[in-house]
């Protein structure tokens, strides 16, 4: 039996060790932003005294595995990091506190190979097209793989031949030979064992994803989110944003 004098001790360490006190902050990042995240993510930690809770899913898409299906099967968050037209989407739902969304970092296009595999041409339009036309698999996911489908394909005249050929998965699927090449944002294909960078995609069908942060409706650790939005908007992050291949948004 507890003496009754150590009780108030014992219930005063449970409390001080509660999460809710520390502030324990749910986010839920896509994996565009994913790199410089997890190299920012120590030092807020240690200079907030927060503890974090990440959680890693896509912008946009189809199925569970996206910011959007989990956020509407109630998966716990505070925070979303995103493409901002997947953010768009969560704010007209009302899944968002749209005052509180911040322009983080933008990257472009590119492609990757398995590392060690012949690197394709691509820095002319003609000479992308025929890459797509010749591969027999692509990776591309979210809102790249949207654009792909959606705008580039039927622009190029090859949505018929290409769609086809477009598959899901990670970046590991190209490291591991599954998927013959992948179109991704550069911070996502640059610094992944296993893959080689071939290069960017074509300046004329560029596509520049622009990735943000928000408090998530009804979250109740709104201070703390706003805490790590502005970290990860500072200048201070710029070099982990830049080292991931993205370029950081300056601030308005």
């Amino acid at each position: 039996m507890i003496a009754a004098h150590v009780r108030p001790l014992l219930l005063a360490v449970a409390f001080l060790s509660s999460p809710a006190l520390f502030g324990q902050l749910n986010v839920i990042t896509s994996g565009g932003f994913a790199a410089a995240y997890q190299e920012l993510l120590p030092e807020f930690e240690k200079t907030s005294g927060l503890a974090v809770s990440t959680k890693r899913f896509a912008s946009q898409g189809s199925g569970p595995n996206t910011i959007p299906a989990q956020l509407r099967a109630g998966t716990a968050a505070d925070v979303v990091i995103m493409s901002k037209e997947g953010l768009r989407e969560l704010v007209a739902e009302g899944r968002i506190i749209p005052a509180s969304a911040v322009d983080l970092a933008q990257a472009r296009l590119g492609v990757a190979v398995r590392a060690g595999a012949p690197k394709p041409e691509i820095r002319t339009v003609e000479a992308f097209r025929q890459m797509l036309l010749r591969a027999k698999s692509i990776n591309a996911v979210s809102t790249t793989g949207l654009y792909l489908t959606q705008t580039l394909l039927p622009r190029l005249g090859i949505a018929a031949e290409v769609a086809g050929k477009i598959k899901e998965g990670s970046v590991a699927s190209i490291a591991g030979g599954e998927v013959e090449l992948a179109i991704r944002p550069v911070s996502e294909i640059v610094n992944v064992p296993g893959v080689d960078f071939v290069g960017p995609v074509p300046e004329e069908v560029q596509y520049v994803s622009t990735f943000s942060a928000a408090l998530v409706a009804g979250s109740k650790q709104v201070e703390a989110g706003r805490r790590l939005i502005q970290f990860l908007a500072s200048e201070g992050a710029g070099s982990a944003i830049r080292r991931s291949g993205m370029d950081p948004v300056k601030a308005r």
